[in-house]
């Protein structure tokens, strides 16, 4: 298959499309002045239709083949080129893979800003101020039980005290840079081992092993470990010469999982998160959504495959059956015309790539803000756009570095020379100044999702700023 040739005059048709997005603001404007009815909202289309456009030229530079059709506002289809070999076959729905997928871009942005400040690490103070956190929700990620509700609280502990943190132990904005490293094939095509090693963290998945064999595609850097329950048995194998990698465990907790954490001298945690039902699947979506959590830029490797693929393979095994490709692919080149993620890939025509063709973070910031007033004007909820506007829950926690960090204090000898307590438990005034800004901003808020992939669902805990311990 080959790539369709890009327009030679990116250029024009952008300043075009401004200068029409401009005519139809100051119409607007003018109208609405006229009629005496004038409020920001009048002027949220307009700028969610420039964004549109700006969306549409980025895949069309960017997307190897893909394109977008812009629907509404907020509404865009992403196609594959005619012919790409759809080989993925749907058993549920006895169908193949499609070509096109529709995505609400406005419900998008929204989403991926709000993972910005969000905290991905489940923790004691969640279930300390979420309405029955211990009796209801411990359960679910609380494998063996044998109740769908901690009856006993204690005994729910015990399960879960190994991976429970006090408080949120990283904060968002703490890395400049992030890249999450996949497991496909392609990176056997690569050279990225130095650029993945460059990031201030690495994320990967599951048992994807780090070595010499692969160091030149792949990197050394360990620093965070995505594992879903049925890499259990390969916990100590995956950490085996590894005296830095932290584990986040996927799903839940159950006893072969807390007889190995005890030999694990890093910390161990749970991943707290929401289902994205209409997006990508698999861990590799949920290590972006846990970097896009404490990182400022996600770089992803490792994620891509050919729109003209036959078959579904890892870097270090035997082709297999896996997610959605043509879905994961589409999903997240909108993704990363949202400025949310940068993808590496090989089949990318240029090794060092450019990203002026990214909509602005100006831009994106201004579409963020007309997609909250449109929605929360559907939803006749005008006012309170303010940005704690989706806390449902309110809790009050003590200040950083009280309690335990790393889990319970069982683990304080196993753990005592953790190097992660450099990150865990450092002082406010180690980090760096963009994460202070954050937590100064959000006003030492942190917050979390509850469940399903609502937006207007969150638990908002309050630490007290220095100023007032």
């Amino acid at each position: 298959m080959t790539r369709p040739r890009l327009s030679r005059k990116p250029a024009l048709v952008r300043l075009l499309s401004v200068a029409a997005v401009f005519s139809i603001i100051l119409i607007a404007i003018q109208s609405s002045f006229f009629t005496g009815s004038w409020t920001p909202v009048n002027l949220d289309i307009p700028i969610l239709s420039h964004f549109q456009s700006n969306l549409q030229q980025c895949v069309a530079n960017r997307g190897l083949g893909l394109t977008a059709h812009i629907i509404d506002h907020c509404n865009v289809i992403l196609k594959f080129p005619q012919g790409t070999n759809s080989t993925w076959y749907n058993e549920q729905f006895k169908i193949f893979e499609p070509l096109e997928y529709k995505y609400d871009v406005c419900e998008a942005i929204l989403l991926w800003e709000q993972y910005r400040n969000m905290t991905t690490v489940l923790t004691r103070e969640y279930l300390d101020s979420r309405p029955d956190g211990w009796f209801d929700y411990a359960a679910k990620r609380i494998a063996q039980l044998g109740a769908d509700k901690c009856y006993n609280q204690t005994l729910c502990e015990e399960h879960l005290n190994l991976t429970l943190p006090a408080k949120p132990p990283f904060h968002p904005r703490q890395f400049r840079r992030c890249a999450v490293v996949g497991n496909s094939g392609d990176l056997l095509k690569t050279q990225f081992g130095e650029e993945i090693d460059s990031h201030d963290a690495v994320i990967r998945d599951n048992e994807a092993p780090v070595n010499e064999k692969y160091a030149k595609h792949v990197g050394l850097k360990r620093d965070f470990r995505l594992v879903v329950r049925g890499a259990a048995g390969n916990m100590i194998k995956i950490l085996n010469g590894s005296d830095d990698e932290v584990l986040i465990i996927k799903s839940v907790i159950h006893r072969d999982f807390n007889a190995m954490i005890k030999k694990i001298r890093n910390p161990v945690y749970l991943f707290q998160g929401i289902v994205l039902r209409r997006g990508a699947k698999g861990t590799g979506m949920k290590s972006i959504e846990l970097a896009l959590s404490m990182c400022d830029i996600v770089d992803i490797y490792g994620f891509t495959v050919d729109p003209g693929y036959t078959e579904w393979t890892r870097y270090f095994s035997t082709p297999r059956k896996g997610h959605n490709p043509l879905q994961g692919r589409a999903y997240y080149q909108l993704l990363e015309c949202l400025g949310v993620i940068r993808i590496h890939s090989p089949m990318r025509a240029k090794r060092k790539q450019d990203w002026s063709d990214v909509p602005s973070q100006e831009m994106i910031s201004n579409a963020h803000r007309a997609a909250l007033r449109l929605k929360k004007k559907q939803a006749g909820e005008e006012g309170g756009l303010g940005q704690f506007v989706n806390c449902k829950v309110w809790g009050k926690s003590g200040p950083y570095g009280t309690g335990p960090v790393s889990g319970s204090t069982d683990m304080t000898d196993t753990r005592k020379d953790s190097n992660y307590n450099r990150w865990e438990i450092m002082p406010f005034e180690s980090l760096r100044k963009e994460a202070r800004k954050h937590y100064m901003q959000m006003e030492g808020v942190s917050l979390y999702k509850m469940d399903g992939n609502k937006l207007d669902d969150l638990v908002c805990v309050k630490h007290p700023l220095k100023s007032e311990a």
